[in-house]
């Protein structure tokens, strides 16, 4: 069957195997080339007028959109100030990115931990094992939470997985898969190197509080667009209240606090450990 005159696919990238296999002969390609459906790169890929530049810099320099650029293409939330160079994969002795071009980004030269057929994006446990290695432990630690969560992947499955750095068996180690947001793990991170008890999405008054830090302190992180309506500030005002007329301590903080002034909101948190506010003693 003849395709149709215009390529469809126009949000995506393939090689030239895949789409002879789906039935497109060069002289089509060339077709859809001249037409300015498709653009092809290194004479083996074609990558379509709306698919995005990450795609085209992956097939221009031959390698796969890993780490950061994987992360912002599938959605995972990453704290504000990470750059936005491209990523790319490249498994080792292959042809792709030469050491001597001139290029803005980062290449991460390994071996892949998953198999994949031809593809211009790194499997997604590749992805993770080259942040461990990019980002600080706390950065890295948020957008492995956030994998987790935007790709239904079980912290135990990660642990599993027969990673090739400390950094990512660490993370593995630390994942839980419980954080409603990044901004807990920004905030869960540096408390449980204090060895408190920290615990995350716990059902108090009828509704899961973020953190719970020993048995008597909430506290509440708004995220930007979880709590940017006024109902639902009323609803959060409404639950503080009756957390309080229980006996627990309410600390709310705001998504601009936690990402700008996280030092500001890690004192004000140990001021109320210092006081025992999260303790039976305060009772």
């Amino acid at each position: 069957m003849r395709p149709s005159p215009a390529f469809p696919l126009t949000d995506v990238a393939c090689h030239r195997e895949q789409l002879h296999a789906a039935g497109y002969s060069d002289r089509d390609l060339r077709a859809f080339v001249r037409a300015g459906d498709i653009e092809v790169f290194r004479r083996s890929w074609f990558v379509g007028r709306e698919a995005g530049d990450d795609l085209r810099e992956a097939a221009r320099r031959g390698g796969r959109l890993t780490c950061t650029s994987l992360a912002r293409r599938r959605g995972w939330w990453m704290p504000e100030g990470i750059s936005a160079d491209p990523h790319l994969h490249f498994v080792p002795g292959s042809t792709g990115l030469r050491l001597a071009e001139t290029w803005v980004g980062v290449a991460h030269w390994t071996r892949p931990i998953v198999p994949v057929e031809r593809s211009l994006i790194a499997g997604v446990e590749d992805a993770l094992a080259h942040l461990a290695l990019c980002l600080p432990r706390e950065q890295a630690l948020v957008v492995w939470e956030a994998a987790c969560r935007v790709e239904a992947i079980a912290p135990e499955a990660l642990r599993r997985v027969r990673w090739a750095s400390r950094a990512a068996l660490e993370l593995a180690a630390e994942v839980n898969g419980l954080a409603d947001s990044g901004l807990e793990v920004l905030v869960c991170a540096p408390l449980r190197r204090l060895r408190l008890q920290v615990r995350q999405q716990v059902v108090l008054a009828g509704k899961p509080v973020d953190v719970l830090v020993g048995r008597w302190l909430v506290v509440q992180i708004d995220g930007w667009a979880h709590h940017s309506s006024s109902a639902q500030r009323s609803k959060d005002i409404a639950h503080d209240a009756e957390l309080r007329l229980r006996g627990y301590t309410v600390l709310r903080f705001s998504y601009a606090q936690v990402v700008h002034d996280r030092d500001g909101v890690l004192r004000t948190i140990r001021r109320a450990l210092a006081a025992g506010l999260h303790t039976d003693s305060a009772r």
